[in-house]
């Protein structure tokens, strides 16, 4: 692994927070790198939270602002890219596995809980995006997580497996299904996965919500990185082969107890995905509608993305 050293992320450096780079190990032994913020002021032991996403993206990137803005309310973060992506290991690059990716998010809790500066019994996670819906798995599985927020939230399963509004119909899965099967013939033949176009490519005609995240991942004056998926390259192929028979939110009343803090813009394409979710979770949860906000506003836009609300959660609960 060769970790960049130098401050490459899309944000300004803080000088409230102390950071490094990290690496640490999931349960399948891959190595994730991750950069550590610590608050310069207060004592130890602090709380500590998990931050990761938006899916397709690197921890220079939306993950990062949250946690470096975290770090400056006080609580000890790790921003971390999931496995086979950014600067983490694993092999073939650029896939992605509800499991596995669920997983990285306990690996997270794992590390944060052995350091001196963090008290092992606070510790919360934020998913942003599809790894929302990550965080969300990873809360109900793993226990030691004491609170979980999901901001402008995907559930990735549902959405490859169901498509937007759960339009897809029986036919169109099975068809999906069949060529995505037939592609492992070609991935095993070819000794490696094929991949995609590079993403959000626009040609003219595409929905708002991707002219949207094109807006965010695309432009270097916002949200472009060049190890992030959305912004300079493509997943594979079949990578919503494990997503589209692996429901990951099948569980999320099993949170409770513990609270839960759901985010989304009034104007987000995606906000369906929080008020299912939302519906079908247990006590404590709360849902926050930001107004006026789109999906990709609460990635970047400090102005939008409800900080305060946020460190109000988890100092009430860690």
């Amino acid at each position: 692994m060769q970790l960049t050293q130098d401050w490459d992320k899309t944000f300004s450096k803080s000088d409230k927070v102390d950071h490094r780079k990290v690496t640490f190990s999931n349960r399948y032994g891959i190595t994730l790198a991750g950069d550590l913020y610590t608050p310069k002021a207060g004592t130890a032991p602090f709380a500590a939270l998990a931050v990761s996403g938006p899916f397709g993206a690197v921890k220079e990137q939306s993950s990062g602002l949250y946690a470096q803005t975290m770090a400056e309310r006080g609580f000890v973060t790790l921003a971390f890219d999931p496995s086979f992506t950014g600067e983490s290991s694993g092999a073939p690059r650029n896939v992605a596995s509800p499991d596995i990716n669920t997983e990285d998010f306990s690996a997270a809790v794992d590390f944060l809980g052995l350091l001196d500066t963090v008290d092992r019994e606070k510790i919360g996670i934020i998913g942003i995006c599809g790894f929302g819906g990550m965080a969300l798995n990873a809360a109900a599985v793993d226990k030691r997580v004491k609170a979980v927020v999901a901001s402008t939230m995907y559930d990735m399963t549902r959405v490859m497996s169901k498509g937007y509004f759960d339009s897809t119909t029986a036919e169109e899965r099975a068809q999906a299904l069949e060529q995505l099967s037939r592609q492992r013939w070609d991935d095993a033949r070819n000794g490696a996965p094929a991949y995609g176009p590079v993403s959000l490519e626009l040609t003219g005609g595409e929905p708002e919500f991707v002219v949207q995240y094109a807006d965010y991942y695309k432009s270097k004056d916002r949200g472009f990185h060049p190890r992030a998926i959305n912004s300079n390259a493509s997943w594979t192929v079949t990578t919503p082969l494990s997503f589209m028979n692996m429901p990951i939110l099948s569980y999320i009343n099993e949170i409770s107890p513990r609270p839960m803090l759901l985010i989304h813009g009034e104007k987000a394409h995606s906000r369906y995905f929080s008020e299912t979710a939302y519906e079908a979770a247990a006590e404590p949860k709360e849902l926050v509608i930001v107004e006026r906000a789109t999906h990709t506003d609460l990635y970047d836009q400090m102005d939008k993305i409800p900080f305060d609300k946020i460190t109000g959660f988890f100092q009430n609960n860690l």
